[in-house]
């Protein structure tokens, strides 16, 4: 597990602006709010020991047996749940590939089971991210089938699916083909661990098998369900994503920062003569605003860090901030 990922407002004081969390910060939440606060009796009792309720819903709604469907606390309790399942039915000295820069829980529950880090053509893991964090690189289908053909498993982490006009066919249809999907992002509701795996019946049977019992919260749970009932809007994305190459457009505009290209809400960028970790002091301390210091993904530099979009209002803030930190060396 690492200790250095977004959202890290704990250790600063009077964060105003959140660009870190790769989540928008504005979406009007009030409706489920309300409806949990009107159901916080469900705490008094311990939820289903797996959460099928949920997940009869959910494959209602995405149109899959519910035996293809389960629910976990977070799309992070899946990648070590898989990592655990996978660790036992591969063969000795299992293997694993990222492709990095990508989320590090990938390496850490691989490690956690006995995996060994294997960049060749073929292993018994791959792990992809798409979209990608933090890059925000969208992968296409052909691509996908090329590394589910060349390795045992393939995990396709798709947390950040909804905030990409870039779609995926079905390719958990692929019998190797394990897809990751997270309802703490489509919903904005990171405080809530929502995710679910979709692969055929067969490997869902063999990943209960490594099962906690009452994995996911009673509270979650009534939030899913209350979700999949109502599958609130919260955004246009059309026009969120247009904000966020606004964004990029405006931070390309100062001298020393580059915002790489991206297919969804965030993007990485890199800073010129200084590191992603002063950056982010003084934009914290000075003003109240959070950036994601990238530097500790693999593959990346002391000079990566990466934002998301918010508001245009809080965007022009962040590239203002950003302009203000380079004028105070060249003042000097």
């Amino acid at each position: 597990m690492l200790y250095g990922h977004g959202d890290d407002a704990y250790r600063f004081r009077n964060i105003r602006l959140n660009f870190s969390s790769n989540i928008p910060t504005f979406v009007d939440l009030s409706a489920l709010e309300e409806h949990l606060r009107s159901h916080l009796s469900v705490i008094r009792s311990y939820p289903e020991p797996t959460a099928h309720a949920l997940e009869a819903k959910i494959a209602h709604f995405i149109d899959k047996n519910p035996n293809q469907v389960m629910v976990t606390s977070g799309a992070t309790e899946a990648i070590y749940l898989i990592a655990q399942a996978a660790s036992i039915l591969c063969p000795d000295s299992p293997t694993y590939t990222v492709v990095h820069p990508s989320f590090s829980e990938y390496d850490s529950a691989c490690q956690m089971y006995g995996f060994h880090s294997h960049a060749h053509e073929k292993g018994s893991l791959c792990w992809l991210c798409n979209p990608n964090n933090p890059t925000g690189e969208f992968f296409d289908e052909a691509y996908i089938r090329e590394l589910a053909h060349r390795h045992q498993w393939l995990v396709i982490d798709q947390s950040y699916e909804d905030y990409s006009l870039r779609k995926l066919g079905d390719v958990d249809e692929l019998p190797n083909v394990i897809c990751l999907h997270s309802m703490t992002k489509k919903y904005c509701i990171p405080g809530l661990r929502l995710g679910y795996i979709t692969v055929s019946a067969e490997v869902i049977a063999m990943l209960r098998r490594f099962c906690r019992p009452w994995a996911v919260n009673a509270l979650a749970i009534e939030a899913g369900m209350w979700l999949m009932d109502h599958r609130p809007q919260l955004m246009d994305m059309r026009a969120y994503l247009s904000e966020a190459q606004r964004l990029r457009d405006g931070l390309n505009d100062i001298p020393g920062i580059h915002a790489c290209e991206t297919q969804t809400n965030f993007m990485l960028c890199t800073i010129e003569g200084h590191t992603s970790a002063e950056l982010k002091d003084y934009l914290a301390n000075e003003h109240g605003i959070l950036i994601r210091d990238a530097s500790n993904f693999p593959g990346l530099t002391p000079h990566h860090f990466r934002v998301a979009a918010q508001t245009p209002e809080a965007d022009r803030e962040l590239i203002s901030a950003i302009m203000t930190y380079y004028g105070l060396f060249m003042v000097h």
